[in-house]
């Protein structure tokens, strides 16, 4: 007894007349057509995924600028950047809020009197070297004048704000 084989079996190498002359015709249309479906539809996937691949690329390079613009801005706002990379109850800490609270850049032995230190040279190389190693990387602290520290972001207002003189011509206030 023959018993024909599931529909998904695929017959390549079976006789033609097993099952007559016009039934394997009607298979080889039917399996090209198939074929040209499938061919239609990788195509179809191929353009999608050439389209992703250009939407890839634009958002990688909007990515990539976005990035180098990201390094033109400073690292951290000062004023943040200070209240979390300095030890709290540090000395180099409390010297910033000293300067903070004189709003103006403090020499060092000025820093070591508000820190309630003794001034001395050891002291004076101690806090001035852990200061100056902020100063280096140009972080918190500047340097306007040897052994006396400022602060970036009071530098930072500083430049914001108008100086008193402004407006004013060998010693008379112009008009506008």
């Amino acid at each position: 007894m023959l018993s024909f084989p599931s529909r998904h079996f695929i017959p390549s190498a079976a006789p033609a007349n097993l099952w007559g002359e016009e039934t394997a015709m009607d298979l080889r249309k039917e399996l090209n057509k198939k074929i040209e479906k499938k061919q239609l539809e990788i195509e179809h996937w191929m353009q999608e995924i050439r389209e992703l691949n250009i939407k890839m690329r634009e958002a990688s390079a909007y990515v990539f600028g976005l990035e180098e613009t990201l390094k033109l801005l400073p690292k951290e706002n000062p004023a943040e950047a200070a209240n979390t990379a300095l030890r709290p109850d540090s000395a180099v800490a409390r010297a910033r809020e000293a300067i903070l609270k004189a709003k103006r850049p403090l020499h060092v032995n000025e820093l070591l009197k508000e820190l309630g230190k003794e001034i001395n040279h050891d002291s004076k190389a101690s806090l001035s070297g852990s200061i100056g190693a902020y100063v280096r990387n140009n972080q918190f602290f500047t340097r306007p004048a040897p052994n006396t520290f400022g602060l970036i972001e009071l530098e930072t207002r500083a430049e914001d704000e108008l100086p008193p003189d402004f407006g004013v011509l060998n010693g008379k206030a112009t008009e506008a």
